[in-house]
């Protein structure tokens, strides 16, 4: 299984930026799809869900307004749309997939991609 996350960059606050995930070897409709995101020295911390069928979706409080989590069973892509970028959501953002639940606790998930820098000037 491989996550391929791609789109991070350096951006100015108030900005915009996209990361995308792409997926293979798993069947990508039968799974949840997260985005996480862990800047230095601190916890990785849940930012947004979606469900297998891209019905439902989760945000962590901070970015509700701001980030739309999207996908494309067709494509096996996840999204993440961010506007209105703060100085704070510097980190880099990991997508991740779950078999069953669409969940916040990274521990539900089995698939890791590796990563992608976001960073956000004030």
């Amino acid at each position: 299984v491989q996550l391929q996350a791609s789109g991070g960059g350096l951006v100015q606050a108030g900005g915009s930026l996209r990361v995308s995930c792409a997926a293979s070897g798993l069947t990508f409709n039968d799974y949840a799809m997260g985005w996480f995101r862990q800047a230095p020295r601190k916890e990785r911390e849940f930012v947004a869900a979606i469900s297998y069928s891209g019905r439902s979706t989760y945000y962590t409080d901070s970015v509700k307004g701001r980030f739309t989590i999207s996908r494309d069973n067709t494509k096996k892509t996840v999204s993440l749309q961010m506007n209105s970028l703060k100085p704070e959501d510097t980190s880099v953002y990991y997508c991740a997939a779950s078999f069953g639940a669409t969940s916040q606790a990274p521990e539900d998930y089995e698939y890791w991609g590796q990563g992608t820098q976001v960073t956000v000037s004030s």
